[in-house]
């Protein structure tokens, strides 16, 4: 998945290494999705996905940290982006509805790069789907997903001004907000791309929202909690 921090309006001009660059990470992840979806996350090395794109394995860590990056795509910051947005976007509106804004918009930066590599967007899905049922590629989403989680959860009290130690209100929103991500996700990669990933997420935020008030019975835990250390 991409970062959600690229800013609103037009964008400079890219450089010509700018564009090189970006050319060379877009390749290094069609390599990876095409060996993943072939031979099995276990069985696909850096090694191989550099020299299937023809750089070397020091080239390759100059744009993904791992595999499992290129894999999955999204830039190295994002976790780090998403939270900064939550925390501080939108000052005095809820928290639900900043965290549905931010996580569908951060979804269609992900379509968009998807769309970006170039070729049938169709077949690009099937990779993605073939990855994703990968035993190996699915453990580690789910480790990028705990890391998402956090900051989310670490975005969410920030903008609450609440501590994650007396109120559990973060941690139980940004908890439900990575299941509706991963739910969207499957659904979205089994539909072949016929679903607008974006929209899929903005309603289940929406649904979401019904259900789990900024200002309701789960927030009372954190006063509970602060009275009875203040009478201990």
């Amino acid at each position: 998945m991409t970062s959600a921090g690229t800013p609103t309006g037009t964008a400079p001009p890219a450089s010509l290494r700018e564009r090189k660059k970006l050319a060379t990470r877009r390749l290094l992840r069609r390599v990876a999705l095409d060996l993943v979806a072939e031979r099995g996350l276990a069985n696909v090395t850096v090694e191989d996905i550099a020299a299937a794109a023809d750089v070397s394995p020091r080239t390759f860590f100059n744009y993904f940290p791992s595999k499992e990056a290129a894999l999955f795509g999204g830039a190295p910051d994002r976790a780090a982006v998403l939270r900064e947005r939550i925390a501080s976007e939108a000052p005095g509106e809820p928290a639900i509805g900043v965290l549905r804004a931010v996580m569908s918009e951060d979804a269609r930066a992900m379509t968009g790069e998807l769309l970006a590599l170039g070729g049938d967007p169709a077949d690009w899905q099937r990779r993605v789907k073939a990855a994703r049922a990968d035993p190996h590629a699915r453990e580690a989403q789910a480790a990028q997903m705990v890391m998402i989680e956090q900051a989310v959860a670490e975005g969410l009290a920030q903008r609450l001004h609440a501590d994650p130690e007396r109120d559990p209100y973060p941690g139980v929103l940004a908890a439900a907000a990575v299941g509706v991500i991963r739910g969207c996700l499957a659904f979205w990669a089994g539909s072949s791309g016929t679903v607008d990933l974006g929209q899929l997420i903005d309603r289940a935020f929406q649904a979401l929202a019904a259900g789990l008030p900024e200002h309701g019975a789960l927030r009372q835990v954190a006063a509970d909690v602060t009275k009875r250390k203040d009478s201990q």
